[in-house]
């Protein structure tokens, strides 16, 4: 298998690779998904549901900002209703969901997400939801997944292109897992990457970004034209 300079294996996929289409299945969590959201993070104000299901059903839930968070905050349910297809020796990450946080300012409804620009965030972060069921294959800590083969751009007013799954620091230490009778829920923060960031993290390892993004005070809150915390 091809690896990194850190060790870490690099999979690579193409349309090939990809299941055949497949009507969504598997155990819904929803409810117990939408009870942690609300017990973790905050209030549900919405639920953007879809319409039209591939392998697995990804809802969205929406928490508003507050006073004691003032950013948007979306999370995925549906991404464990099956299981991935972990590697031999993998214990623990068969089931896991994703998140991103938007600043106030960003505009969120369904109006508004027909404007690319509003709704990539969302996009990708269904996308990603649903790209190990696609795919046979499984996301956890410290994976990234680049926008494209060679990355572009997620947008054309930022040059961050690739995604890293991390834990959540935004929410306390027990929002990152939902211990459930039959499977366990590992939550993940998505958060956007520099060229230069993704190169460091393949030659030396998730950890080495970490006192950038300390010293550039880098949360889970996106933004658009943050600090490249390599250059």
């Amino acid at each position: 298998m091809e690896k990194s300079e850190s060790g870490s294996p690099i999979y690579r996929y193409t349309n090939q690779d990809k299941n055949e289409f497949e009507g969504a299945g598997g155990d819904s969590s929803m409810e117990e998904i939408s009870d942690h959201i609300e017990a973790h993070v905050g209030k549900i104000h919405m639920v953007f549901h879809e319409i039209v299901s591939e392998q697995v059903h990804i809802d969205v839930h929406w928490v508003k900002p507050t006073k004691e968070r003032p950013f948007h905050t979306l999370i995925t349910s549906g991404m464990s209703d099956k299981p991935m297809q972990t590697p031999e020796g993998v214990e623990g990450s068969d089931y896991a969901e994703l998140s991103i946080c938007l600043p106030e300012e960003w505009k969120i409804s369904k109006e508004d997400f027909k404007d690319e620009k509003n709704y990539w965030p969302i996009r990708f972060l269904k996308y990603l939801a649903r790209f190990p069921h696609e795919y046979n294959t499984w996301l956890s800590y410290g994976h990234t997944i680049p926008n494209g083969n060679p990355p572009e751009a997620f947008a054309e007013n930022t040059k961050l292109n690739t995604m890293i799954l991390l834990p959540s620091i935004m929410f306390g230490d027990k929002f990152p897992i939902l211990e459930l009778d039959k499977k366990t829920i590992s939550f993940y923060s998505l958060i956007p990457l520099y060229d230069e960031e993704v190169a460091l993290k393949m030659a030396k390892g998730v950890e080495a970004l970490f006192d950038g993004f300390d010293k550039c005070g880098l949360t889970d809150v996106f933004q658009i034209n943050r600090p490249n915390t390599i250059v």
